[in-house]
């Protein structure tokens, strides 16, 4: 009897992530990644999903891939293809794929929908408001400043910005500012910044929670610590030439990314707190949102959440989905078969199903399109870099002197033919490479993905140097 064969949607490292855990499986057979990138045909067993050739990419044409080559079981990774409906339709058509519903999938769709849903169920937030009028946002700014002046805002675009829609500000002129540019110009985060959420800055550490959920049963997985922020904390002089370039009036603005790297195991998430979050956040929110909806959520979610220091959670936001660059670095200390867990998800039967993870640590950096180092014949002007405005199809070069066994994990890249005929590799986003180390401590893992990201080089190559640094 031949093994299962898996669709994989997504592309990017989070994708090359997944379908290496499926891979990973004795039970399946082939694993499919659409639109994928370079790296989705370079590990074992994986292929890129095309139709003559070309990539797919709209869902009527990933349904019909599933349909015409017997796909066993489809994983869903962006949140675009989740909030446009395709777990709906792939189930209508009897196909097995895993992620929530268009209806579930509002949770990371809409911000403003979401707080005042866990504020219904009683699930701590911050204190938040929502806007639809830049006017009435400002004039909420300038009150909640004047009457509380020792604390910040965040202002995030209540809809879909690729993990870089919340603004974290530390004075009125910060929050009024980031009102303007999200609501009205250059409207940074296009029709994700039609309404905004403000909330209050809360004091104490970041925490992302991830979670399976089979509609009914919530289980809860490793986590990871990650890096959001563009830079180290003592790149202040990059903060502000990427402020400058990036015609940003707050230069000492450090921006957010879809992730710069990050480190599992989670270094003082415990089981202490661990049940304190399933019982006050995860398994609230999972059976409220049924409740009020009628609908189960079903695939994988993560909260976004803040531990003040009484060490109690309060949720910054929701995804319905796993991170990037989290998952690079969970997924491969998951020694449970990614395919049976699936199956298990997929078929209500969570509930008292244990999950193995390895001892060993796995540290990951993001290696990112810069400034570019050199003046480009393309014109326009000096770009900040990612998560800014940067280029692209920068050829690649060293992933040959990479060690056999530090995982890469392709973000942006794909295959073209340079000036001299060679077939080779080229960046295609902001975030390019995610180079994993591993090792039985975190010291080690971290020793080895730095020692082999230095062997990697593209014009305007960018990472930061801190990814588990004080926590080794």
């Amino acid at each position: 009897m031949s093994g299962a064969k898996v669709l994989v949607i997504d592309a990017g490292g989070r994708g090359n992530a997944v379908a290496h855990a499926y891979a990973r499986s004795p039970l399946v057979e082939k694993v499919y990644v659409a639109p994928g990138n370079a790296g989705s045909s370079i590990m074992d067993k994986c292929h890129l999903a095309t139709h003559d050739q070309t990539p797919l990419k709209s869902i009527p044409e990933l349904l019909s891939f599933a349909e015409s080559q017997g796909i066993d079981l489809t994983f869903v990774g962006p949140e675009g293809y989740l909030s446009d409906g395709i777990v709906d339709c792939f189930i209508e058509e009897g196909q097995t794929i895993i992620g929530p519903s268009r209806e579930a999938a509002i949770l990371e769709g809409s911000k403003c929908y979401t707080k005042d849903l866990l504020k219904g169920l009683g699930v701590p937030v911050p204190p938040c408001s929502n806007f639809s009028q830049a006017g009435e946002a400002r004039e909420y700014a300038r009150q909640y400043c004047a009457e509380h002046p020792e604390k910040g805002l965040v202002v995030k675009a209540d809809g879909l910005a690729a993990g870089k829609g919340s603004v974290v500000c530390s004075s009125l002129e910060e929050s009024l500012s980031t009102i303007d540019r999200i609501m009205e110009a250059p409207k940074i985060f296009g029709g994700a910044g039609d309404r905004i959420e403000i909330e209050e800055r809360l004091e104490g550490r970041e925490l992302m929670f991830f979670c399976l959920s089979d509609g009914r049963a919530v289980l809860p997985l490793e986590s990871a610590l990650d890096y959001k922020q563009a830079f180290s904390q003592d790149e202040e002089v990059a903060i502000r030439l990427f402020n400058k370039l990036s015609k940003n009036p707050n230069l000492d603005n450090n921006p957010n990314t879809g992730g710069m790297g990050g480190f599992s195991p989670h270094p003082w998430l415990d089981q202490e707190l661990t049940e304190k979050i399933m019982k006050r956040i995860a398994e609230p929110t999972v059976r409220g949102f049924c409740e009020k909806t009628g609908r189960e959520y079903r695939g994988i979610i993560y909260f976004g959440l803040m531990i003040d220091q009484n060490r109690d959670p309060f949720v910054l936001e929701i995804n319905v989905r796993l991170g990037d660059p989290e998952a690079e670095v969970i997924l491969p200390r998951l020694e449970t078969d990614m395919y049976e867990l699936s199956l298990a998800l997929s078929e209500g039967r969570l509930k008292g199903f244990e999950l193995q993870w390895s001892d060993d640590c796995c540290l990951g950096v993001c290696a990112v399109s810069g400034r570019a180092i050199k003046p480009l014949s393309s014109g326009g002007g000096e770009r900040p870099g990612y998560p800014g405005d940067h280029y692209t199809n920068m050829p690649i070069s060293g992933l040959e002197k990479v060690d056999p066994d530090v995982l890469v994990y392709h973000n942006g890249t794909a295959w073209g033919t340079d000036a001299k005929g060679k077939s080779r590799l080229f960046t295609t986003g902001g975030r390019v490479l995610t180079l994993v180390g591993r090792g039985p401590t975190l010291a080690k893992a971290r020793e080895k993905a730095y020692d082999n990201i230095k062997r990697i080089r593209f014009n305007g190559m960018r990472y930061r140097r801190d990814i588990g640094l004080g926590y080794t």
